[in-house]
């Protein structure tokens, strides 16, 4: 008779099987952990955002290991997912990974690294925002698209301004490249929000015809009210940009567009919430931990972020304030999800040794 050591899977077995199934998204790991340590450095926490922005660091450096091994051993799950419609927007988690970390190395004086990585970003942004909007619209798989829309899509709009929000931090050399930087960030911005705008659309049909249950109703939902957020960060930036053709004739727009942006994403923060609140408290589905969960921390501590920085350049104490208290909670969503996946790791580590 078998014993229990021979009946479960060997660790290697058991590994090989994670990484076939590793998330498109779980980039976003690193997006949550960078913008806190955004956030803390913006409230003279320095310690503690350092020791933040280099667990991101080696996150990336980790999950970019993972990912080129998932596609030397599973280049066709891959595929799949870069063509399902649930999940191919979540690889531009990547690009917007790229973007946040950039922006807390420009904050300790990394501008040389922080080049490097949006210049890594910006290359897959282009990449793959031709390739899997292709994927998903035009080789399809047979099933309805709309019907699959889902909150994941906005990573799209957020991995734009992400872009817009690190390049509106560089210092250029020149005014050549002061030109250019101008007009490479104000594209971004712009491309992320018209982006938005279109996602939100077709999210909102989905809902109207399809209607959405308390399980499809997943955390990715909240990127809507994340790249809003984001939005209000890269529009911040570019305002307070250098004095250049394509940043001035965009800053009056963008100036007044702030505003609307930060608004509605403070709306959007209670409907969101209640609609955890029916997911979880009134339909019972188990809160148990999922790669997607971060994308709930991401949206919040951008949230704090673009409350902190819009209330400083406009001169709103009360705006201030309020990002204030939303970097208590991103901290502290941060904090959950992350014993979330250190229990799951140490759960898997315990079951492969059974």
């Amino acid at each position: 008779m078998p014993t229990s050591a021979t009946m479960s899977p060997s660790l290697a077995a058991r590994a090989d099987q994670a990484l076939a199934g590793l998330a498109p998204g779980y980039f976003a790991l690193v997006m949550g952990t960078g913008i806190v340590s955004v956030g803390l450095r913006m409230v003279g926490a320095d310690g503690a955002a350092l020791v933040l922005l280099i667990l991101a660091a080696l996150v990336g450096i980790v999950l970019v290991v993972l990912y080129v091994l998932r596609w030397g051993r599973h280049p066709a799950r891959m595929r799949a997912d870069a063509k399902d419609p649930e999940t191919a927007f979540g690889y531009f988690t990547i690009v917007a990974a790229a973007s946040v970390v950039a922006v807390g190395l420009q904050q300790v004086g990394l501008g040389t690294a922080s080049v490097v990585l949006l210049g890594i970003g910006a290359a897959l942004w282009i990449v793959l925002g031709y390739v899997l909007p292709w994927q998903v619209l035009m080789a399809r798989d047979g099933e309805p698209i709309l019907a699959r829309t889902n909150g994941s899509w906005f990573i799209w709009s957020v991995a734009s301004q992400s872009l817009a929000v690190g390049l509106s931090g560089l210092e250029p050399s020149s005014s050549a490249y002061a030109s250019l930087l101008g007009l490479f960030t104000v594209m971004a911005w712009s491309v992320g929000t018209i982006l938005y705008l279109g996602i939100a659309v077709l999210v909102i049909l989905r809902i109207v015809h399809f209607g959405i249950t308390p399980r499809q109703f997943e955390p990715t939902y909240w990127v809507a009210m994340g790249a809003l957020a984001i939005a209000v960060v890269a529009g911040a930036g570019i305002f307070a940009m250098d004095s250049v053709p394509m940043v001035d004739a965009a800053r009056g727009l963008i100036g007044g567009t702030v505003v609307v942006f930060w608004c509605f994403a403070l709306w959007l923060i209670p409907l969101l919430a209640g609609a955890g609140l029916w997911r979880h408290l009134i339909h019972r589905v188990p809160l148990r931990y999922t790669p997607s969960l971060w994308s709930i921390v991401f949206p919040l501590g951008m949230f704090a972020v673009a409350s902190l920085r819009l209330g400083r350049v406009e001169h709103l104490p009360l705006v201030e304030g309020v990002g204030d208290v939303g970097l208590v909670v991103a901290v502290l969503a941060w904090v959950a999800v992350a014993v979330g996946l250190l229990m799951t790791l140490l759960r898997g580590l315990h079951g492969a040794k059974g």
